[in-house]
């Protein structure tokens, strides 16, 4: 498993991009970049987010830096996984 592809994955399934977010690397940003990644696709992702890597986000965790980048998400997700 590449935890990064399957981040990708998420986010394009998530965000309805039609296979946009496959090219992106880990310094593509996203939050004030991506017009679909608004406060209520937040929620939608971080819910694909657990249920795809079987993880559990609690609210005090989340903060804007996590979704800055496909990198810091990946990173979060990476840490939450180990």
């Amino acid at each position: 498993m590449d935890p990064m592809l399957d981040v990708l994955r998420t986010l394009d399934g998530a965000l309805s991009l039609g296979g946009r977010a496959l090219v992106w690397t880990r310094d593509t940003p996203l939050l004030g970049a991506v017009p679909e990644l608004d406060s209520m696709a937040v929620v939608s992702l971080i819910t694909s987010l657990e249920e795809r890597f079987g993880i559990s986000i609690d609210d005090d965790e989340i903060d804007a830096s996590i979704f800055g980048s496909v990198g810091s998400l990946a990173d979060f997700v990476a840490t939450k996984l180990s």
